[in-house]
């Protein structure tokens, strides 16, 4: 069979209605989400750019303007220089009297003051894009917080910028701390935010498992609260596939399938849940094409483009694995339909699982056969008896000696010899002379 005929499909074109897409969003997000498309594909280019033009001016964030102008111009976009130059000039005019504040409240030294004059600092740096100015701003409330609901604000603030600069340790830092706040602080709309913004971290982490844990412990609660940040469809999308490809098949139930609040964010995202099922069932090859319907679109978000080949091969390693468990041997023609693989292609893949140790087989490249190599119990348990056998022999022997040993007063103890016989030849010989001298009398 030909080298190319062996190769999987080419991947579909991107099926994403962008402005469905993005309406789930908002913020800094949907801009960074719509530059990312822009950037990313030809075919919603112009769309995205059109778009985010639009939105990034109804913000101070000039910078950005700037760089979705500079996309914009090949297709003959005119840069609004005048409109860059009054947003700076208003900005800096507003920085100019919020670091005024600030040094008035600080003067004062009202706690709650200092701590409102950083955070209308970190917002104003926020919407400017200027992300590392915000994040010393959030971080400098710290030492202001007075309840545990400021402290909370602070770690929120603090993710959702570490977040955009892409801090990832950042993100898992803070969540900490705000998991370590008092319980009746944390309401479970706050609880479905940090859980989803460790999800996030472990699968920038490419801890697909963690990141599995903490996405299916969103509660559909969170509604619209994170949309700056990630939306409900996201969380669904993104703890599905990594549960896919790290989850046994006992945990895909009971985490997923049979998990109320989850199958309720599966709800928004068909697709997902249409795969899960698929793979739950065993129905590996329409789970697979769902994989590559998808594939287009997962390569335009923002958080799982990087992800997206590992992610996948991930799914399809465990289930080639557990299509093959129950199997002694197994026609590899007859397993390359079930899952729509060209022969050689599914050969080549079990040859990667094998020489990993995933799976415990050969290939029988000839009569296109895989056989499983499964350990011969009865044999094992044999050598595992007669090992123990010989062990207690030997022991026994050992032991047998000793007591012939010092039954026969051999004892050797090292220097305590140069003083004369052992303790007990010395009383067995006083013994002896007693009973002796008794005889004599």
């Amino acid at each position: 069979m030909s080298s190319t005929a062996a190769q999987a499909p080419p991947p579909l074109a991107p099926s994403l209605d962008v402005e469905t897409y993005i309406s789930n969003y908002s913020g800094v997000t949907r801009l960074k989400r719509l530059a990312f498309i822009a950037a990313k594909s030809t075919a919603l280019k112009a769309d995205a750019l059109r778009m985010a033009l639009e939105e990034v001016k109804r913000t101070t964030n000039t910078s950005l303007y700037l760089e979705l102008a500079g996309l914009a111009e090949p297709a003959g976009a005119a840069r609004e220089d005048a409109w860059v130059e009054e947003v700076d000039r208003r900005a800096a005019h507003t920085l100019e009297k919020l670091e005024a504040g600030l040094a008035a409240h600080k003067s004062s030294l009202v706690k709650e003051s200092i701590r409102m004059g950083h955070t209308d600092l970190a917002e104003f740096y926020f919407e400017r894009g200027d992300f590392q100015n915000a994040f010393k701003c959030f971080v400098r409330t710290r030492d202001y917080c007075t309840t545990a609901k400021h402290v909370i604000a602070m770690c929120l603030g603090v993710i959702r910028v570490s977040i955009h600069m892409e801090n990832f340790t950042n993100v898992s830092a803070y969540v900490g701390k705000a998991e370590t706040t008092p319980a009746e602080s944390l309401d479970a709309i706050l609880v479905a935010q940090l859980k989803a913004a460790a999800g996030l971290a472990q699968l920038e982490a490419k801890n697909y498992g963690l990141a599995a844990r903490k996405f299916v412990e969103v509660s559909p609660e969170l509604g619209s609260a994170f949309n700056d940040v990630l939306s409900l469809q996201d969380v669904a999308l993104y703890g599905g596939l990594c549960a896919l490809a790290s989850f046994s098949r006992d945990e895909l139930k009971s985490k997923l399938i049979d998990n109320g609040g989850f199958r309720t964010l599966l709800e928004l995202f068909p697709d997902v849940r249409e795969l899960i099922n698929d793979f739950y069932h065993s129905k590996y090859a329409s789970c697979l094409q769902y994989l590559r319907k998808l594939e287009p679109d997962l390569l335009l978000d923002i958080h799982l483009h990087d992800h997206v080949d590992g992610i996948i091969k991930a799914i399809q390693s465990r289930a080639i694995i557990q299509y093959f468990s129950p199997y002694v041997r197994i026609n590899m023609i007859q397993m390359a339909a079930a899952f729509q693989f060209e022969v050689n292609e599914l050969e080549r893949n079990l040859a990667s699982l094998i020489s990993s140790g995933q799976i415990e087989a050969r290939i029988d490249s000839h009569h296109k056969v895989l056989y499983a190599r499964h350990d011969d119990q009865r044999s094992a348990t044999f050598r595992k008896v007669l090992s123990m056998g010989e062990d207690y022999m030997r022991d026994t022997k050992a032991l047998l000696l000793r007591i012939n040993l010092m039954r026969h007063d051999f004892i050797l103890k090292g220097n305590a010899d140069t003083l004369g016989p052992s303790k007990s030849s010395r009383q067995d010989r006083q013994d002896h002379a007693s009973f002796s001298e008794n005889m004599s009398l």
